[in-house]
């Protein structure tokens, strides 16, 4: 949804053990943008660090750095050798944007050899009281760069799902139309780790060709589609070759297929089918929709999926790039469905395509505008969840998913044993 995940909250997804998947509505070259972003925001040797000639003006070292949003520069002369670093702070108070960066930048550059470890370069930056630490080869030829900041970042968040380069791990959501293969491709090459064949109605004859080609294609990249909500929508989608399925028809928050259109499947039902095939296959199942609360989430993994996508429940924090909106009784975010009026146009327009009154009269939404309450970070949302499902978890005796798959039972339950299980008899304080 493009009113819950961009960079920010990728990288708060990321730090936090998920992955975020930033949303198609956004032309391909800002979509990549934002991979990159994602990307680059943390690592354990940044391979491609961003650099500038000492021949460069100040002016234009300072629009590096904030078009990619870092506090320093490699400087290297023609050879790629390491020649100085110029940061914020040799820029911050100079006002002569017309001096070149070999007139101001740092020369006398601490480097370390081409296969240092990660202790080692803590102990280089410790004794050196530096922050950045350029990786060369026997030449001084720059070879990558790693920062205290990163070091700090890998220490901080231990559980975070990163690359194999130690690098946050991201997704990127793709149509089933237009220029879906080529938004692939440019996704590839920002080194998207997972591509999403996004759509309503996974189970079509438009997501299962595009899933093939992409497959085809691209034969290495792993590949979800979805939305289904049915076991044989499921096997399609395996027989075309995906390596994961996102089920869900009409049960998102801000979704109402199932009042518009009739159609739709009770989500636990929904993903209780899916995962039989799904599991046959050995091919995980993603629930998206229905989350409301962390033991929404033991309920969907205790039915069969491997990972539950969330949307509204994160609209609300500070990652979000929904806008804010400021009311009498409080702070709110906006948050809407892909298939919403606004977002049709929104869509429309940034695609350049003109939209006439009769388009609109015509058109019928299948998603609502709406506002969540502020919630402030992502990353104690996805704390309290997780200690939810953790809790959910011990009380079916399963110390991991595929445990609970195997040991969790559900019941039938009437509507007052539900009302039971809330807090009554007392006035809440909040």
């Amino acid at each position: 949804m493009d009113t819950v995940t961009e960079s920010a909250m990728a990288i708060a997804m990321a730090r936090a053990g998920g992955i975020g998947i930033i949303h198609r509505f956004l032309p391909i070259e800002q979509q990549v943008k934002e991979i990159v972003k994602v990307k680059r925001s943390e690592s354990i040797l940044i391979e491609k660090p961003v650099t500038i000639s000492p021949d460069k003006t100040i002016k234009e070292a300072k629009e590096l750095m904030k078009q990619y949003g870092i506090g320093g520069i490699v400087v290297i002369d023609e050879n790629q050798k390491v020649i100085g670093i110029i940061t914020t702070r040799d820029v911050k108070f100079e006002d002569r944007e017309d001096l070149l960066v070999k007139e101001v930048m740092t020369k006398d550059v601490i480097t370390a050899p081409f296969g240092t470890t990660i202790e080692e370069a803590k102990e280089i930056l410790k004794v050196n009281k530096i922050e950045k630490l350029p990786i060369v080869d026997e030449f001084g030829k720059l070879k990558g760069l790693i920062t205290a900041k990163d070091i700090t970042k890998r220490e901080e968040y231990p559980e975070a799902c990163k690359d194999s380069k130690g690098r946050l791990r991201v997704g990127a959501a793709i149509g089933v139309k237009g220029d879906y293969l080529e938004r692939a491709e440019a996704l590839i090459q920002a080194e998207c780790d997972v591509l999403v064949v996004d759509i309503a109605h996974g189970h079509s004859d438009l997501a299962i060709r595009a899933v093939s080609k992409i497959k085809e294609k691209f034969d290495k990249v792993e590949v979800i589609a979805g939305n289904v909500a049915t076991a044989q929508g499921t096997k399609d989608l395996i027989d075309a070759g995906v390596d994961g399925v996102k089920v869900g028809v009409g049960s998102g928050s801000i979704c109402i297929t199932r009042i518009v259109t009739g159609a739709g499947v009770p989500q636990l039902t929904a993903i209780m089918d899916c995962a039989k095939v799904g599991h046959e296959y050995d091919i995980p199942i993603i629930a998206d929709g229905g989350i409301r609360n962390s033991g929404d989430i033991t309920k969907a993994l205790a039915a069969g999926a491997s990972s539950v996508m969330i949307g509204s429940l994160l609209a609300g924090t500070d990652e979000s790039p929904g806008i804010t909106i400021i009311r009498p009784d409080g702070r709110y975010k906006m948050s809407r469905g892909m298939a919403s009026l606004t977002a049709t146009i929104d869509r429309r327009v940034r695609e350049g395509s003109n939209i006439d009154e009769a388009e609109l009269l015509e058109y019928v939404p299948e998603g609502v505008e709406a506002m969540v309450p502020y919630k402030g970070k992502t990353m104690e949302i996805i704390s309290k969840l997780v200690g939810g499902l953790r809790s959910g978890m011990s009380y079916c005796g399963a110390s991991n998913i595929k445990e609970l798959w195997e040991k969790a039972e559900f019941i039938l339950v009437s509507e007052a044993s539900y009302k039971e299980g809330l807090p009554h008899d007392v006035k809440l304080i909040y």
